[in-house]
């Protein structure tokens, strides 16, 4: 017996352990290698435009998408319409994308964990910050074992115009969805990205093993544990 309806997962980080600066570093400089010849622009440049692109995308008010924020100001910030490049990136993103996975580790209790909610009835929703288009979040997924078919929703750069912390985001998934945060726990290794949705009514679960806490909260008073501990002793899987 599950003890909620709805169960929204972070991926970097939580479904996806990963070690983040490593994670970058790989992502642009392969990013970079790929892109660059083919858009004649400086690395330099090209990273200094996806920065922006994200950070505006950090702060969008969901009055657009974040594909729309991101393209515009990366093209701004770079001087070159990035935008009309989108097949180049998506084919990175299929090919090339695979060596930021050096970054990422494994944990078998993604897959159990979510196995176990689908098996008994729960809705799954990857609540992953969308900021990447669905075709490298679909990877992520992959390399954490699981696939995007597993999830009701699965949040990107293209259906969504806001990012967490922004409590819009959560609204938003709870407006697509027709759920309610009552009936609903957000499991993430972020203190501010996700914990944040207790705001709203969610319950919380901190994965531990990854743990992203920028400002040495306390967070003793919000369930927490290893994703091996949230899997046998609080979903209660075997």
């Amino acid at each position: 017996m599950l003890m909620y309806k709805n169960y929204l997962f972070d991926l970097d980080g939580t479904l996806l352990p990963m070690d983040m600066e490593k994670f970058v570093k790989l992502y642009f400089s392969s990013l970079c290698k790929r892109c660059t010849p083919v858009i004649k622009i400086e690395p330099d440049t090209l990273i200094k435009a996806m920065w922006a692109g994200t950070d505006a995308m950090t702060k969008n008010d969901n009055s657009r998408t974040n594909r729309e924020v991101f393209w515009e100001t990366a093209g701004k910030v770079s001087g070159t319409d990035l935008e009309k490049f989108d097949d180049l990136f998506t084919d990175y993103y299929e090919n090339e994308f695979i060596v930021p996975k050096a970054a990422t580790s494994f944990t078998p209790y993604a897959k159990k964990s979510i196995d176990f909610i689908k098996k008994n009835g729960g809705r799954l929703i990857a609540a992953t910050n969308p900021i990447f288009p669905f075709v490298a979040t679909k990877r992520r997924l992959e390399w954490a074992g699981v696939s995007p078919d597993d999830f009701e929703l699965v949040t990107t750069y293209e259906n969504f115009g806001c990012c967490k912390p922004n409590l819009k985001y959560f609204e938003e998934i709870c407006k697509k969805q027709d759920i309610k945060p009552e009936d609903s726990i957000m499991i993430g290794n972020d203190v501010d990205e996700d914990l944040c949705s207790a705001k709203l009514g969610f319950d919380t679960y901190l994965i531990t093993d990854t743990i992203v806490n920028r400002d040495n909260k306390d967070y003793s008073d919000c369930k927490n544990g290893s994703f091996e501990e949230f899997y046998k002793d609080f979903l209660k899987g075997d």
